[in-house]
C-alpha cells in the first residue's frame, strides 16, 4: 500500500521548505527535491537583501509582514542572526529623477523607513560613486543582508521537527488524480498518495503541473547573473550600503571583502541549471563602473541563478481553480527570500483552509492579488 500524505510539497528550495515547515504543525507533509540536495538552483545562489520597496505592492507587504520573523526567528532555528545590518542606497541620474520619486512613494505606501540624501551625502557612504550617477539619492537604513544558507537550513529543520519528510532525488515523474487523493511515482520508484499537491518547484512549476494535468500559469524563469569583484585598493567598502539603480539595471555591494554585483539581466531560459555568459558579465562590469570608480582587473567569479516570475511579477499563492487540491506556490521570483516567512504563513493558512493569520491581515495582506485565478 502506497504511504499516504495531507500534503506532497514538490520543490525543497527556500519556497518548499519554508511551506512544509508551516503545513506540518498541521498535517502530514511529504517534501521532495529532484536533485540530490535542497537549494541546488535558485535557492542556493541567491545574493539576498531584505529590502521593503522591492517589488510590487503586494510582495512589499509580504516583505514588511517578515520582518519580525527575521528578527526574532523560532527557537532552534538558527544559532545566529539571520539579518546582517547593510542600508539600501538607491541612486538615480538627472534623468531618473521620476522614477525615484516613484520609488519614494513606493516606500510611503507600505510605511517604511527612507529619506532622500544630497550627492555629497551619498558620496560620504561610498566615495567612489560618480556624481552624475547619483544626482539624487534615497537611502533605506532599515535595509539588511540576509544569511541565506542559515534561513533555508532553518525551515528544512523546522519542517523534520514538526515531522515533515524530506526525501532527495526524488524528481516527480507522475502526478494523476484518484478519487479524493493524488497518486504520485517518484524517480526514486516509490509511489505515494497526497491529499493535496503544493506546488513549489520554482522554474519547473509550469512543467509539474502539466504532469498533472493541469493548465500552465505562464511562469517565466529569467536568468540573473553574479560577478565578484576586488575592491579598490586601500578602499574601507566593509561599511557600504547595498547601491542599487533606480531603474534597476545594476546593484553591487559588499561580499566577504569582495564586491559583488548583478547587471540586473532577466533573459528568458528554460528551467536548466543556469550559467553566466560571457556577455552578460562584460554588461555588469560597464554599468558598475559608469557609476562608481571601481577598477576592474579580473572577475574573481560569477555565477547565474533562475528567477521565476508569473506574467504580473506577484507571487501565485492558492489552490487551481480548475485543478482540485492542486497548490500553486510558485513565481517567487527575486523575493523568495525575503518574503519566505510571511509568504509561507499566508499560504500555509490557505492551504489549510484557515483565515489569514490576523498580523498579516493588519498589513493588508489577502489571498486575492496572489491568487492562480487571476491568469484565467
Amino acid at each position: 500500500m502506497a504511504a499516504a500524505y495531507d500534503f506532497l510539497v514538490v520543490g525543497a528550495g527556500v519556497a518548499g521548505a519554508s511551506i512544509a515547515a508551516e503545513l506540518a504543525a498541521e498535517a502530514t507533509v511529504l517534501l521532495t527535491e529532484q536533485e540530490e540536495r535542497p537549494g541546488y538552483h535558485t535557492s542556493g545562489r541567491s545574493a539576498a537583501m531584505y529590502i521593503e520597496s522591492y517589488g510590487a505592492e503586494p510582495v512589499r507587504r509580504l516583505t514588511a509582514a517578515s520582518r519580525a520573523f527575521f528578527e526574532s526567528p523560532p527557537e532552534g532555528f538558527v544559532d545566529h542572526p539571520l539579518l546582517s545590518p547593510r542600508a539600501a542606497l538607491t541612486i538615480a541620474r538627472a534623468d531618473q529623477s521620476e522614477a525615484l520619486d516613484d520609488l519614494a512613494r513606493q516606500i510611503a505606501a507600505v510605511g517604511g523607513a527612507f529619506r532622500e540624501l544630497t550627492t555629497a551625502e551619498a558620496q560620504g557612504l561610498v566615495r567612489q560613486l560618480r556624481p552624475e550617477a547619483a544626482a539624487r539619492a534615497i537611502i533605506e537604513p532599515e535595509s539588511a543582508d540576509i544569511d541565506v544558507g542559515a534561513l533555508h537550513q532553518g525551515f528544512l529543520r523546522l519542517a523534520r521537527a514538526r515531522g515533515a519528510t524530506l526525501v532527495t532525488d526524488a524528481r516527480v515523474e507522475a502526478l494523476a488524480r484518484s478519487g479524493e487523493t493524488w497518486r504520485v511515482r517518484l524517480a526514486n520508484g516509490e509511489t505515494i498518495e497526497a491529499g493535496a499537491v503544493i506546488n513549489a518547484a520554482g522554474a519547473w512549476a509550469d512543467d509539474v503541473a502539466r504532469l498533472a494535468g493541469v493548465a500552465p500559469i505562464g511562469l517565466t524563469p529569467k536568468r540573473r547573473t553574479v560577478i565578484l569583484l576586488d575592491p579598490p585598493a586601500a578602499a574601507d567598502i566593509g561599511s557600504w550600503p547595498t547601491v542599487l539603480d533606480v531603474e534597476e539595471s545594476f546593484y553591487f555591494k559588499p561580499q566577504s571583502g569582495l564586491i559583488l554585483a548583478s547587471p540586473c539581466d532577466e533573459t528568458p531560459s528554460p528551467p536548466v541549471d543556469a550559467a553566466p555568459e560571457e556577455l552578460d558579465i562584460a554588461v555588469c562590469v560597464e554599468r558598475v563602473q559608469a557609476a562608481a570608480d571601481i577598477p576592474v582587473r579580473r572577475v574573481t567569479r560569477s555565477w547565474a541563478g533562475l528567477r521565476t516570475f508569473a506574467p504580473d511579477k506577484i507571487e501565485v499563492f492558492g489552490f487551481d481553480p480548475a485543478a482540485p487540491r492542486f497548490f500553486w506556490y510558485a513565481g517567487q521570483g527575486g523575493y523568495g527570500m525575503q518574503t519566505a516567512p510571511a509568504a509561507a504563513r499566508l499560504g500555509a493558512a490557505m492551504a489549510l483552509g484557515r483565515e489569514i493569520p490576523a498580523d498579516l491581515a493588519e498589513r493588508g495582506l489577502t489571498a486575492a492579488p496572489f491568487s492562480p485565478g487571476r491568469f484565467a
